[in-house]
């Protein structure tokens, strides 16, 4: 890491705080990672770390660097000296206010490092390794986040001089464009003490321990009696209290519905959907797919973590209803269910603590892995073109001016290929690391889930709190409704692979569209650009124009067309920015409209009065998700195709205004011009009057391809939504199967004639539920582990290529060697040969994958 001395110095001696401060800042090196839970993506990884030493009083300043993406992180703080113990107040700054660079950020993980630190108030989880974590899910542009806590410096550990060094890391996703990348900021910070001794006499100490002591007296007299007083409540007959039970029962659980009612299961969607306007704004029309395909598992990663996060909150809050039940069915005392509720809720969140730490543990590990790998990557290709670049410099002394170009060209062509590609692979083998660490996490977390409740029911029955009867009913009613859980999420599952597969698949249509608006704007650009170039050529044959006189006009209308066309493709980028602008304002518009619009939907009634029926629970919920989820991409679907006629109108008008710029020049300039040189006038009309039939037929031309293309594209449209629902009928059906073959086995193990305990009993349910629960697949791995053997099919293929214009190079030369005898002779054919090899390296490059490899793949 590069340090960055700030000019910031204080004395603690001559002013009453010191005030510290760092910034960060990044340095880019693209490699390229796997979007984690809850959203990964391609990623890219950022570090630089600045460092801050406080000596002087005057002079003081804040420096703050920005990233690439306008990020900026700050960690800030005063030391108040004048009390003991000596107090820091510190503050995090999350600056996102750069207008020109800001994007959004989702998923702020900032690890705070607090070694020596006794923090007093915070909101951020701290760790055993004295690093304090604070997460915040999204940062818009243009906001700042801002994190303020006192700590106390440890006295007892303090020594004149002593330098706690106190860094302060940011890790967030930012989307630009076509892509998520995974961003990393360090901000140093330093502590210098400085040894400050005071006596104080004071005989005030004394009154104030006794009043301490006697109010501490007090308070814990004050707690014994209201113990006592709770335990004879407990012995109240819980029968007559039934009906206030129910009432609390129907508070608690609208109360624990409100994380649903909040609309964040698909609140993410808003955000992440608004990089379509981006891919058919501003990505180049041959990278689109691509860049739609990076979307695309970013938006299945995505989905993934909502899913699995509704699997763990539905799966809480059915426990916490099955214990409410048993005390309405009078299986469960009162107080019992309490006691247990409040353990089940600590150690939910005990374990989704647990499993978010080691989720924060491998994603740190895994980009530092990733980190290294792609460094010893890129620096071993670099050094390989370092290699043929020196050994092209020798070569080329040898050679004249133009073929020393030409070969040096295709040489640097060559090595930004190689990069691209090599990048390109790395991408996608890091997406498979982090995909694998998040379905490992995810099963984690269903096994521990299942553990917790088996154990706290074997200790309820242990302790007598639970009657052996009871806790089987309990048990049994839980495996039943574990199998309505994952008959749930099997359907959920499903419906949100087929509606993104046919999101997607309507996205590729509409890409489609757009890439033959392009070929046609491009067609009619170049169609009345060439005509003019033509009308001259055509005067020159004809013997109207001398030879002289027509390389100069020719000269002179290349000019005015690359100006005319400069125009157009400057014009067009300022016209994309706007309408970009308000593409994304009306989206987000609309997308909340329909998000209050849902939240107004669940406030309306209350759907839980027969909470008692956790089927119909299940149910409801069900039906909500499912109606919820055909609204948002009915109106997703809607926005994207208005989004698609808005960009190609635009471009439509932008190139009849160039196409009639053209003519403009056309008519206007060069017809006049061969005019003051005596080209006959009527042959120059005549010439014109052809140049218009011409385009005519041109434009003509044009829009019955591109009709007979779309309609092409349609119909492949509609047979790929054709497919995608019997795909989602038969996966439905077969997961089905699976399920009650699950459920077989089951009951076939429990009937078995095993002599058993219950203990053993209970263990082996509990197993059965830990293995049943990985009984399904990620929506993202599948289309990661394609891409990954694709990639794979990929490089092996074009090594062997390579390898054989490598031995096709070596028999060359061997074979001119034996032959030439002349030196210079024997120079140019080695160039020739060269530059052949060179060529078709290139083209194995620059070539893509043939569907019939995609069938090898497979």
């Amino acid at each position: 890491f590069s340090a960055m001395p700030l000019p910031l110095i204080i004395q603690a001696s001559e002013a009453p705080h010191r005030l510290l401060t760092s910034a960060a800042s990044d340095d880019q090196w693209s490699h390229s990672l796997f979007a984690l839970i809850p959203s990964w993506t391609k990623k890219i990884l950022f570090k630089r770390e600045s460092s801050v030493n406080h000596r002087l009083p005057e002079d003081v300043s804040n420096m703050s660097v920005s990233s690439g993406f306008g990020i900026t992180l700050q960690k800030c703080g005063v030391v108040d000296v004048e009390h003991d113990p000596q107090t820091a107040y510190i503050t995090l700054l999350i600056n996102n206010t750069n207008t020109l660079l800001s994007a959004n950020i989702t998923d702020l993980i900032v690890l705070d490092n607090i070694t020596g630190l006794h923090v007093q108030k915070t909101s951020g989880n701290k760790t055993t390794g004295g690093i304090q974590i604070y997460r915040k899910r999204f940062l818009q542009g243009g906001e700042h986040f801002t994190i303020n806590y006192s700590a106390l410096l440890d006295a007892k550990e303090m020594w004149d001089g002593r330098v706690l060094t106190l860094p302060a890391k940011l890790i967030f996703r930012s989307s630009s464009q076509n892509e998520t990348r995974l961003v990393s900021l360090t901000a140093s910070f330093t502590v210098t003490e400085v040894e400050k001794t005071k006596v104080s006499y004071s005989h005030a100490i004394h009154a104030s321990g006794f009043f301490i002591a006697f109010f501490v007296s007090l308070v814990l007299t004050c707690a014994g009696f209201f113990i006592v007083y709770r335990t004879q409540i407990l012995k109240w007959s819980f029968r007559s209290k039934n009906q206030e039970i129910q009432h609390e029962f129907n508070q608690n659980h609208r109360l624990e519905h409100s994380q649903f009612n909040s609309g964040d299961l698909f609140g993410e969607d808003i955000i992440m959907n608004d990089q379509i306007i981006d891919i058919l704004s501003f990505e180049e029309s041959g990278n689109m797919r691509r860049a739609l395909e990076d979307f695309e598992v970013a938006s299945l990663t995505r989905a993934d973590a909502d899913l699995e996060a509704f699997r763990m909150q539905i799966c809480k809050e059915v426990i916490a209803m099955m214990m409410k039940n048993m005390v309405l069915s009078h299986s469960l005392f009162p107080h019992v269910e309490k006691r247990m509720s409040s353990i089940f809720k600590k150690q939910f969140l005990a374990m989704e603590k647990e499993i978010q730490e080691e989720y924060e543990r491998k994603m740190v590990a895994l980009t530092a892995e990733c980190n290294l790998e792609t460094r010893k990557k890129m620096e071993a290709q670099c050094q390989k073109a370092r290699v043929a670049n020196e050994e092209a410099e020798e070569l080329m002394k040898k050679m004249n001016e133009k073929p020393a170009v030409e070969y040096r060209s295709l040489l640097d062509r060559l090595h930004r290929l190689e990069q691209d590609r090599l990048k390109r692979f790395l991408s996608v083998k890091q997406e498979e690391y982090f995909a694998k660490a998040y379905r490992q996490l995810a099963v984690t977390q269903r096994k521990e889930l299942h553990n917790i409740f088996f154990t706290q029911i074997t200790n309820a029955t242990f302790k007598g709190e639970l009657k052996l009867e009871a806790a089987k009913t309990l048990v049994e009613d839980y495996s039943k409704i574990q199998g309505d859980i994952e008959e749930l999420m099997d359907f959920l599952q499903a419906s949100k692979k087929y509606h993104l597969n046919r999101r997607f698949a309507y996205r590729e249509y509409l890409i489609s569209k757009i890439q033959l608006g392009d070929t046609q704007a491009s067609a009619l650009i170049n169609a009345a650009a060439t005509q003019i170039s033509s009308l001259i050529s055509k005067m020159e044959r004809a013997g109207h124009l001398p030879e002289s006189h027509s390389g100069v006009l020719l000269d002179r209308a290349e000019a005015e067309i690359n100006s005319v066309k400069q125009k157009f493709d400057h014009d067009l980028k300022q016209e994309k920015q706007k309408l970009h602008q308000k593409l994304i304002t009306k989206r987000r518009r609309e997308m909340l409209q329909k998000k209050e619009h849902r939240k107004d939907q669940l406030s309306l009634g209350d759907p839980f009065k027969t909470t008692k029926e956790v089927t119909h629970y299940l149910s409801h919920w069900k039906n909500l998700l499912s109606d919820h989820t055909i609204e948002f991409e009915e109106v997703t679907e809607k926005l994207d195709s208005e989004a698609s006629e808005e960009l190609k109108e635009l471009l439509f008008s932008l190139t009849e205004k160039t196409v009639e710029e053209l003519k403009r020049v056309q008519y206007g300039v060069f017809v006049q011009e061969l005019v003051k040189l005596s080209v006959p006038k009527m042959l120059l009309l005549e010439a014109v009057e052809e140049h218009k039939k011409e385009m005519v037929v041109k434009h003509e031309q044009l829009e019955r391809e591109e009709r007979d293309k779309s309609t092409a594209a349609e119909e492949l449209l509609q047979l790929t939504r054709q497919k995608l629902s019997q795909e989602l009928e038969t996966s439905l059906l077969e997961q089905k199967k699976l399920r009650s073959w699950e459920q077989s086995v089951f009951m076939q193990l429990l009937s078995l004639p095993l002599s058993l305990s219950e203990e053993e009993l209970l263990r082996m349910r509990q197993e059965l539920h830990c293995c049943f629960s990985q009984v399904d697949s990620s929506l993202a791995w599948p289309k990661i582990r394609a891409r990954a053997l694709l990639q794979a099919f990929e490089v092996e293929q074009r090594d062997t290529e390579l390898l054989k214009v490598d031995q096709n190079l070596a028999m060359t030369n061997k074979q001119q060697h034996s032959k030439m005898k002349k030196t210079g002779s024997r120079n140019r054919n080695k160039i020739d040969i060269l530059k052949k090899s060179l060529q078709d390296k290139v083209l194995i490059y620059e070539e893509s994958v043939r569907d019939e490899n995609l069938n090898k793949v497979s």
